[in-house]
């Protein structure tokens, strides 16, 4: 797998892949997330992997100085099962360290066994705090 940031003409695919991967809600704009994290390229990215020239995989690595973050973590249901996740977690943890996070957190909803099976998996333990959130 070849991973590379987001690039113009790669915005539709990205989507669309998180729409496959069931990552977007009513109340997520993903083209807005999109747009915000490739003009805040000092504090995000979306790095995307790429098999055979097709999108197989992305996430969006945030650092606001404090934490590191990852969303939309998402692998193409064909490439599912190969190590494409933990590729791209390997890729966001790098990225994050060489912008000098000391942690890196994300949020998985509690009905996504699967997701926190794989984050599990990959060492990340449930941490004691409440996430709380409000709407603009």
């Amino acid at each position: 797998m070849q991973i590379r940031e987001i690039r113009d003409g790669d915005e539709c695919a990205v989507v669309e892949l998180w729409r496959a991967a069931l990552l977007i809600r009513p109340w997520n704009d993903a083209e807005a997330d999109i747009a915000l994290a490739r003009r805040s390229q000092d504090s995000s990215v979306i790095l995307l992997g790429f098999i055979e020239g097709i999108l197989a995989a992305s996430i969006m690595v945030g650092f606001e100085g404090h934490r590191g973050w990852v969303y939309y973590l998402a692998v193409a249901e064909q490439f599912r099962r190969k190590g494409l996740g933990k590729a791209m977690m390997a890729a966001a943890e790098k990225w994050l360290k060489e912008k000098g996070a000391p942690k890196v957190q994300l949020m998985v909803r509690e009905d996504n066994a699967a997701a926190n099976g794989f984050y599990d998996a990959l060492g990340f333990e449930v941490q004691p705090v409440t996430v709380l959130g409000k709407r603009f």
